[in-house]
């Protein structure tokens, strides 16, 4: 078992939970200092933990016993399957990872389809304090603007509405890599794979 490895992991999960290292050893009954152990790779939690602890990070007790997030397939299978929504006629927007209908102003809707990047849609991304500092050099004109930005991870989704003549950026707390999803009102949906963010204890 790789120690650093699977702290590393810990660490990701807890952030990305929001969580500080009391809040998790509250819920063990145990003092943060265990919890900062076995970030930093000098210690692992014992059997009877690693169950409690995969509930409270919400992953399986595979996922920490291997100390990595790509094994687990079944976990991150259906964040991966996000498909998302837009409608022609009011511009609102929807997201679903299941098999569904989706209906609105009448008509249904075609999941979108995510294009890389070209030129025109690069987006810029900056890594400040504990978060991703997302920006555009995309015009935000009436006619033709990002609609919604989202950061989508192994377990959650974070979305932002942009709007036409306003700031094309945006803020995200930095979690366990993940990718980001951008939608163009002439041109379609984009994503961007981020990098896993630097573990800093």
């Amino acid at each position: 078992m790789d120690l650093i490895k699977n702290g590393r992991l810990l660490c990701d999960l807890r952030k990305s939970k929001g969580m500080t290292q009391k809040q998790i050893a509250d819920k063990l009954n145990i003092c943060a200092k265990t919890v900062s152990k076995w970030e930093t790779g000098h210690g692992f939690p014992d059997v009877s933990t690693v169950s409690a602890l995969a509930d409270i990070l919400g992953v399986s007790s595979d996922t920490i016993l291997s100390g990595s997030l790509i094994q687990n397939k079944e976990e991150i299978g259906n964040m991966k399957k996000i498909k998302f929504y837009v409608c022609p006629h009011c511009g609102a927007i929807m997201q679903g990872t299941g098999e569904f209908n989706v209906t609105c102003c009448g008509k249904q809707l075609e999941a979108l389809n995510a294009a890389q990047a070209d030129k025109e849609h690069a987006v810029n991304v900056s890594e400040t304090e504990n978060d991703y500092y997302i920006t555009f050099n995309h015009e935000m004109t009436k006619e033709h603007y990002i609609s919604f930005i989202s950061y989508v991870t192994f377990d959650r989704t974070l979305t932002l509405k942009l709007y036409p003549e306003q700031d094309s950026s945006a803020r995200f707390p930095r979690m366990y890599g993940g990718k980001l999803y951008y939608y163009c009102n002439k041109h379609g949906l984009f994503e961007y794979a981020l990098k896993k963010p630097s573990h800093a204890l």
